[in-house]
């Protein structure tokens, strides 16, 4: 399960931040997770409160922003969505598509004290 060692990430950048912003406590982080960066959701949030103990982010809140999967399809030359790699265009069943968002997952925005 990769996503507890996502949420050992999490954790670094907000103890860096609390080092450089001088915050004590983080009440909540909002995450933003493309569609195609293959995070699990569940396993995430699962994770999110087991590493999370006994820091300055024990008890915090996990709020998930899903990013929808975007692609630029060559034969249409258009941004089409799409909801997994790999996967034909909706619009002329090209598989040559060559992903633009929705691959990535990053700190959108912290509350903290």
């Amino acid at each position: 399960m990769h996503e507890m060692s996502l949420n050992e990430g999490v954790l670094q950048v907000l103890q860096d931040h609390a080092k450089s912003q001088g915050f004590e406590r983080v009440k909540t982080v909002w995450l933003e997770i493309g569609e195609l960066s293959g995070v699990e959701i569940e396993a995430m949030r699962f994770g999110f409160d087991v590493v999370m103990k006994g820091s300055l982010a024990d008890g915090a809140k996990l709020e998930i922003i899903r990013v929808p999967g975007q692609a630029w399809c060559m034969p249409c030359e258009k941004s089409v969505q799409v909801t997994q790699l790999f996967e034909a265009c909706p619009d002329c069943g090209s598989y040559q598509l060559q992903v633009t968002g929705g691959d990535q997952m990053q700190i959108k925005e912290l509350e903290v004290e």
